[in-house]
């Protein structure tokens, strides 16, 4: 039931003291002529009605949310600790930089850290989400160009296996996107890339491990290529959690990478935000970055480089995403940051291993920190999709993993373990697969019913997309 729907007129959970000030009423043109329609409710009915929906949700805190590209994983709460300091939680953006500076050194600790991480010079933490850093990713890639006069760059190489916001960033920044496809291996073809590239590549977008979860093995190669061509190399950190602490970015010869503070560093994930995307560049590109934090007499100050692109958010980024994220990279230290990708790929390999022997593994080879399953044989003989054996998952307590992505293998699956999912919760999680395969063999029907012990059991999913319900009707 929604909230409107428990509503009753006159109900309110809150006592105001009388006026003590004047009362200004505003023109009669400004006044409202229909009513606010805000719910009227107790405290106490209030209360229950989000507990009531909060028991119904599924997130990290109630399961495994094997969600593959987006690392669901743990959130340890000392981050939330640190990020609820009276010093960090209750400073106002307006106040001026001499009254903030433990913030900004947090801000220019972590810069240092993840420069270090990635193996690039510079980091802004201004934008907002992954998506958000793309954007500004390719905007430095653009402005290099235009300050050399090289117009005639307007295409982004992209190769097949990459995530969908990629060639969404690049059309926003003015690109024209050429994909290039994968080979046999799962990795770019460097023929097909080699015949892609010239005088008009501004530059390409990669993510490595790419989305089939595999390290592409001509990563070197790759960005040769495009530096042989005078563009740049952009990296989609988005998959940085297999990889963090051990190979970096910068040295396979990437010139800008965005990161997702929420993925790989464990801050807060879905629900709506907050996120945070800090791109980071090498030394060429730092003269348009957004403004940056510079350090002069021991006191933190804010600096505009010569060319920069601009700011990309009002005031400095989501602050406290940051402050979470530093407290996980120093909790875990130089020792601890290579030990939890190592972890994540052993897990993926592991359920990987496992499952073999009745899923079709879309590439049969060791992964990184996921794997893709194709279920296209298994629903052309038993008509079981991969759709249904996601929604089976439902009934037993377990989140989807990502679904009919990439789109370059039928009827996929990707699974991410991530490195805080215990032993024994990848194999309870194995052996809900394996049930759920033979139950597509012996009964069909039950999993394409399923969910049937959730809250809510199969939707029109096709008719929510199409005609989405966002308002509630008043007049009903």
């Amino acid at each position: 039931m929604l909230i409107f729907e428990k509503s009753r007129p006159g109900r309110g959970c809150t006592e105001l003291p009388p006026i003590d000030v004047p009362v200004i009423m505003p023109d009669e043109k400004n006044k409202r002529t229909l009513p606010m329609h805000m719910p009227e409710m107790s405290e106490g009915d209030l209360s229950r009605h989000y507990t009531e929906l909060a028991k119904k949700s599924h997130g990290v805190n109630d399961g495994f949310y094997p969600l593959g590209s987006c690392t669901m994983k743990y959130n340890p709460k000392i981050n939330d600790e640190m990020a609820s300091l009276p010093g960090f939680a209750e400073i106002h953006p307006m106040q001026p930089s001499n009254t903030v500076q433990g913030c900004m050194e947090v801000m220019h600790l972590i810069e240092k850290y993840l420069c270090e991480i990635t193996g690039m010079n510079h980091m802004s933490m201004q934008p907002a989400a992954g998506s958000h850093g793309e954007f500004a990713g390719l905007l430095l890639i653009k402005a290099y160009h235009e300050s050399r006069g090289d117009y005639k760059r307007t295409k982004i190489i992209v190769p097949d296996s990459a995530h969908g916001t990629n060639p969404a960033s690049a059309a926003m920044a003015g690109y024209s996107v050429v994909s290039v496809p994968s080979s046999e291996d799962g990795c770019v073809d460097i023929e097909k890339l080699r015949a892609a590239v010239g005088r008009d590549t501004a530059g390409l977008m990669l993510t490595n491990p790419n989305t089939l979860g595999l390290f592409d093995k001509n990563i070197l190669e790759i960005t040769d290529i495009i530096h042989e061509c005078g563009g740049l190399c952009y990296y989609d950190g988005a998959n940085l959690n297999a990889v963090m602490g051990i190979v970096r970015p910068g040295d396979m010869g990437f010139d800008v990478i965005h990161l997702n503070l929420h993925k790989t560093f464990s801050t807060p994930h879905g629900g709506g935000g907050p996120g945070s995307g800090p791109v980071g560049c090498k030394e060429h590109l730092a003269q348009f970055l957004p403004s940056v934090f510079v350090k002069r007499e021991e006191e933190f100050f804010f600096e505009k480089p010569s060319h920069s692109i601009g700011e990309l958010k009002d005031f400095y980024g989501n602050f406290l995403v940051v402050v979470r994220a530093l407290t996980y990279i120093l909790t875990l230290g130089n020792e601890g940051i290579p030990k939890a990708a190592r972890s994540a790929v052993l897990n993926a390999n592991y359920m990987m291993n496992r499952l073999g022997d009745l899923y079709t593994m879309a590439y049969d080879t060791t992964c990184m920190h996921e794997f893709v399953m194709s279920l296209s044989e298994l629903k052309k003989n038993t008509g079981v999709s991969a759709l249904d054996i996601a929604k089976g998952l439902l009934d037993n307590g377990i989140h989807p993993p990502t679904m009919y992505f990439p789109m370059i293998v039928g009827e996929a699956l990707m699974v991410e373990p991530t490195e805080t999912e215990s032993k024994e919760t990848l194999d309870h999680a194995i052996e809900v697969f394996r049930q759920l395969y033979k139950t597509a063999e012996t009964d069909p029907e039950r999993l394409h019913q399923a969910p049937a012990h959730t809250s809510v059991t199969r939707l029109d999913e096709v008719e929510a997309a199409r005609h989405p319900v966002l308002r509630y009707n008043w007049e009903l």
